[in-house]
């Protein structure tokens, strides 16, 4: 009996509110924690400040910080970096010479933090460096996250392999097996839409990251509509998420919806989300485009 009350994780709840996206709930469940060990403690405070950090409420994680144990502060500099007009060049570059230091690399929220960093960065070769010989589940799975976005779904499925070993019914696995089976296409997607379902059913309210996999894999079924109320109940709670913004663009246009729907949440996507990869792109191409239309005027007035 002892045995098994030590196998129990004191943490499961808030942990799977976290992963699911539901970030309110995970910090509810963070403050209801009476830890049994100081370890256990640390991991529920990186929980509840990582929660209030994707929330976007800054403020509170700054201030808690400065009191809080050394192994909690790698969470500043994430803070840093997400803040607006962040002088991120800088923040990248101090990230790097601590990773070449070395001494940070073998706490976990250190590790977390760079590589998160390096995500947004679009260096995915410098996370995985930092990520290669990680044990825990979440790194684990963040590493499969790095993989599909440099293409390498091949490494992706040996990376699920490790992770279905360690928690083969885990939320952290399930959603690592729908973002495989997504970028997969063809009948994985069904699967990917079963398992953002299931985790629905199970854990109760999706955040935004499950909730837009889930909606891609609907819309890529043609279920149009559920893809957009997947998308509609999650921007509830994230009204401003960009990843639920452009799905509810695409979802618009294909639900005979006027234009201007469309439109509306396309141009929120740009005004709110100027930095992210799908508006950087998008400015590229309209930029370039008038370049090129420019060149094609009449010589002669009509």
């Amino acid at each position: 009996m002892a045995r098994q009350q030590q196998d129990v994780d004191e943490l499961f709840d808030v942990k799977n509110a976290f992963y699911v996206g539901n970030y309110q709930q995970a910090i509810n469940e963070a403050q209801s924690v009476t830890p049994t060990t100081p370890m256990v403690a640390l991991h529920r405070d990186a929980f509840l400040y990582r929660a209030y950090i994707a929330q976007g409420n800054h403020r509170i994680v700054l201030q808690e910080l400065r009191n809080a144990d050394p192994l909690l502060q790698p969470l500043r500099t994430l803070v840093e970096y997400l803040a607006p007009n962040a002088n991120k060049l800088t923040i990248v570059g101090d990230i790097d010479a601590r990773v070449a230091k070395g001494v940070e690399l073998s706490n976990e929220i250190f590790v977390l933090v760079a590589a998160t960093i390096y995500y947004h960065e679009e260096n995915y070769e410098a996370a995985l460096k930092i990520l290669h010989g990680a044990d825990s589940l979440e790194l684990r799975a963040f590493t499969l996250q790095c993989l599909l976005a440099m293409n390498r779904p091949d490494l992706a499925k040996k990376q699920l392999k490790l992770l279905q070993d360690i928690e083969d019914d885990g939320t952290l696995t399930q959603l690592a097996q729908a973002w495989l089976n997504l970028s997969q296409g063809g009948p994985g997607v069904q699967d990917a839409h079963y398992s953002i379902m299931e985790l629905g059913e199970k854990l109760g309210t999706l955040g935004a990251g499950p909730a837009a996999v889930g909606a891609a894999a609907a819309a890529a079924r043609g279920m149009w509509e559920e893809a957009e109320q997947l998308l509609t109940e999650a921007q509830a709670r994230a009204p401003n998420h960009p990843d639920l913004l452009l799905g509810l663009a695409v979802a618009a246009r294909h639900s005979n919806k006027a234009p201007e729907v469309s439109s509306r949440y396309l141009a929120q996507l740009l005004d709110s989300h100027p930095d992210h990869p799908f508006s950087h792109d998008y400015n590229s191409k309209t930029n370039e485009f008038k370049r090129l239309s420019a060149q094609y005027q009449p010589s002669v007035p009509s």
